[in-house]
């Protein structure tokens, strides 16, 4: 097995469960991993690529530590900041149009996954609406999978351990 930046976070701890501990030296914010729920849910859908914009990670710098603590020649740089700065609040993001929100921080907490509820939110927005939702990370798998669903989606960070993410259809 490689470590791209296609390569899902729940085969890569299934290979090497020391990179855990690897992740966590990264940001803190891969301790939630730890979370049995998250590590048998998120983990299993989410991308090196999707974990280091979560995390706030450079990309190449992410794969590389991974490689090395693998045992793996590193792979060079493989790209731009994942943690840059997220660009300018689109038109569309009118909170005016907020049809419904949800805060995902105690569900994810209380070690439940928020995605079927994300989900039936999304699914019930009309035209125009928008869905608020509140997380403790920049929700990249969530992200991927409701564009390929055709909504669009922008998120800004509100501190430490709050993102705020749209979405629209």
């Amino acid at each position: 097995m490689d470590i791209t930046p296609d390569t899902k976070i729940g085969d890569l701890l299934d290979a090497w469960p020391h990179l855990e501990e690897t992740l966590v030296g990264l940001s803190p914010t891969f301790a939630k991993l730890r979370n049995p729920v998250l590590r048998r849910t998120v983990a299993k859908v989410a991308t090196v690529r999707q974990a280091a914009a979560v995390g706030g990670v450079a990309l190449g710098k992410m794969i590389n530590a991974l490689r090395t603590a693998a045992g793996l020649e590193a792979a060079g740089e493989e790209g731009a900041d994942a943690g840059e700065a997220e660009s300018g609040r689109p038109d569309w993001v009118v909170d005016e149009r907020v049809a419904a929100s949800l805060d995902a921080r105690p569900l994810l907490e209380a070690g439940e996954n928020p995605m079927v509820r994300v989900l039936a939110g999304l699914d019930r927005l009309e035209a125009g609406e928008i869905f608020l939702l509140v997380t403790p990370f920049r929700p990249a798998p969530l992200i991927d999978l409701a564009a390929r669903r055709g909504f669009r989606a922008w998120t800004r960070r509100d501190g430490e351990d709050r993102f705020s993410t749209w979405f629209s259809r």
